[in-house]
């Protein structure tokens, strides 16, 4: 099983991830990690689309996507859980990240960002601090039977 877990940053794709792994053995890639199974990093996406492709009827990995262009990767048949959070809720965490103090630039940034993820066609809609997660990993347990 192939699963695609997208949203904004500090959403908590990660988090999910981690709940998912630890009930279901998962190998997880976030973001470009695909370019560690190649030099090139067009002959990574190559050999990373069929690691994805050839997933669907046996190992399960986990795809974390913080970028829209990520999407693209997923092949057909994957389940894709989109990851959502209140601005001010992303903007709480980040500001954690780093340290405390969220600078204007980086709030503007998350600003024009947050909902870019909201057309994007999806299986399963969590919804940070609202959703049931164990609830999206019995979703999931069901689907791998």
């Amino acid at each position: 099983m192939v699963i695609g877990i997208f949203g904004e940053s500090c959403t908590g794709k990660s988090t999910l991830a981690e709940i998912i792994t630890a009930s279901i053995p998962c190998e997880v890639f976030t973001g470009k990690d695909y370019l560690r199974l190649a030099k090139n990093e067009n002959i990574a996406k190559v050999m990373f689309q069929k690691k994805l492709s050839a997933a669907l009827s046996g190992e399960n990995i986990i795809y974390v996507m913080t970028e829209k262009e990520h999407l693209s990767l997923l092949p057909e048949g994957a389940v894709r859980i989109l990851v959502t959070a209140d601005l001010e809720l992303i903007k709480s965490r980040f500001a954690q990240r780093m340290r405390g103090n969220l600078p204007a630039p980086v709030a503007t940034m998350l600003e024009k960002k947050h909902g870019c993820f909201d057309a994007e066609p999806c299986d399963i809609h969590v919804v940070s601090g609202e959703t049931d997660l164990d609830a999206i990993v019995n979703q999931i347990t069901e689907k791998l039977q």
